[in-house]
């Protein structure tokens, strides 16, 4: 007993150490700019002008906005594909299939850096520079969304899918009907993290937008850090707006991240 609640101790020295400063975000944005350097974490006068003005005087609404459309956007494209093809690879034959999947794979080991000149380019050549597609189409079928699904269709039982078919379903049906429905934790996994990653993309989205207006929320971020100078309250209120969604969807999911990590055979 005594080791475990050393153990506690330790642990809750950690989590403080971790959570202070964004603690010290969400209280600095409700300060006014006096007391931004205030070690408090209760604002002595608090105040909303912070997001007032962020709403108000910034094109912070159109990044909100842009960082919605390419991460719901993605999120739709990898959950439709991704699950076709993981479940293509689990339950049906067709010649080469190893080879697929090994090639499919391979694509991890490729850096994302060494892509971004081929996805420029492809981005110039169609007219996708400055648009919603041009940021959103590298992630439309990630590798590790198919691998990821692939896993989980992989643990469902032949017999369940063969009496699907002696039933009457085709393919497709024994797909969305049967085997979809029972990977639902492997899929809400897929759709957070995919979520969480373009919410918070940066690269890409800085070399593909030429115009403030099609920035993304941690492009926007950027900037505005720039030209806020040494307003430590605007830039507190600009990150806790940019971190608080990704931090709400992982506390309400957290449980369906964890099964369907389990259920894919995923450490």
């Amino acid at each position: 007993m005594k080791g475990r609640a050393i153990s506690y101790l330790i642990l809750c020295g950690f989590a403080v150490i971790m959570i202070y400063p964004f603690l010290w975000a969400i209280s600095t944005s409700f300060k006014p700019l006096y007391e931004a350097f205030s070690p408090n974490l209760v604002p002595k006068n608090p105040t909303l002008e912070n997001y007032r003005v962020l709403f108000s005087r910034t094109l912070f609404p159109r990044w909100i906005w842009n960082s919605l459309i390419v991460a719901v956007g993605t999120v739709a494209s990898v959950l439709l594909f991704c699950s076709l093809v993981g479940y293509t690879l689990a339950k049906l034959r067709f010649p080469g299939k190893p080879l697929v999947f090994a090639l499919i794979m391979s694509t991890l080991f490729v850096p994302t850096q060494m892509l971004v000149i081929p996805w420029y380019q492809m981005a110039v050549r169609y007219g996708w520079l400055d648009t919603h597609w041009g940021i959103i189409f590298p992630g439309l079928i990630p590798a590790f969304g198919v691998f990821l699904m692939r896993q989980a269709f992989s643990v469902l039982p032949n017999d369940l899918i063969d009496a699907a078919r002696i039933d009457g379903l085709n393919e497709f049906g024994i797909f969305l009907r049967v085997a979809l429905p029972l990977v639902r934790p492997a899929l809400a996994t897929l759709g957070i993290l995919t979520f969480v990653g373009n919410w918070s993309a940066f690269v890409w989205p800085l070399i593909v937008s030429q115009r403030k207006a099609m920035y993304t929320l941690p492009v926007g971020i950027a900037l505005f850090s720039g030209e806020a100078g040494s307003k430590w309250n605007l830039i507190a209120a600009a990150s806790v707006l940019g971190t608080v969604p990704m931090l709400v969807i992982f506390v309400l999911f957290q449980r369906l991240i964890i099964r369907g990590a389990v259920m894919s055979g995923l450490k």
